[in-house]
């Protein structure tokens, strides 16, 4: 098994609707572009990228969202390095179609009452959803890597939502770890770093904004 040495997630750059959150009612989130400031966050970014994989190959999983796409474009990375493959397992939480935006901001609240991960929007999904989806994703990933020729790197281009939810089910974090993490920023990037002993470790860890509340001892 041909396991990469890095595996890179990244947060798309700050799009329209981190800034205004009206767009929603009249733009699908899908289809949400960056804003001039996080075309500058990839860009940056990719500079980071770009040294960090230097001469080797990567193998490229994006997001099918606009924002995501944009971000990726805005690394330019070396085209005859790179094999991008669109993974739908990879979007951003699903909050229903075309969202009002005082409902949603009331459903958010019920949410931070509720629980991020248990709490599932009105026609939308449950972090605990998206959990399922990023974890099929990841048998997908395991797979591929049994071609002896996988590339030495794997990039993640997605949504803050899925990294921490990829990390949680990579690292067995219980629902508590996870209730207790931040999203990371915008062109933020978190790295799984292959050691000598054959495991992955987290470059840095994601902000907490408090601390975990388990229901009970496990690990």
């Amino acid at each position: 098994m041909a396991r990469p040495r890095r595996i890179v997630l990244v947060r798309h750059g700050e799009s329209t609707g981190n800034v205004d959150d009206s767009v929603y009612e009249r733009e699908p989130d899908h289809a949400l572009a960056l804003t001039e400031r996080g075309r500058r966050q990839a860009e940056a970014t990719g500079e980071q990228l770009r040294e960090l994989f230097g001469g080797e190959r990567v193998s490229v999983y994006v997001s099918p969202y606009r924002r995501t796409h944009e971000t990726l474009r805005a690394f330019r990375l070396d085209p005859g390095l790179i094999r991008v493959r669109e993974e739908p397992r990879l979007r951003e939480q699903d909050w229903g179609n075309w969202q009002d935006r005082d409902e949603v901001r009331l459903q958010k609240t019920y949410r931070d009452a509720y629980g991020h991960f248990f709490y599932r929007f009105a026609q939308g999904e449950s972090g605990a959803d998206v959990y399922d989806r990023v974890g099929g994703f990841l048998e997908s990933l395991f797979r591929s890597f049994e071609d002896p020729d996988h590339p030495p790197n794997v990039l993640i281009v997605t949504h803050g939502l899925a990294m921490r939810l990829f990390c949680m089910r990579w690292f067995h974090w219980t629902v508590a770890e996870f209730e207790s993490l931040s999203n990371p920023g915008n062109g933020e990037v978190r790295m799984l770093v292959l050691g000598d002993d054959g495991k992955y470790t987290l470059d840095r860890p994601f902000d907490r904004w408090r601390d975990p509340e388990p229901y009970g001892i496990t690990g």
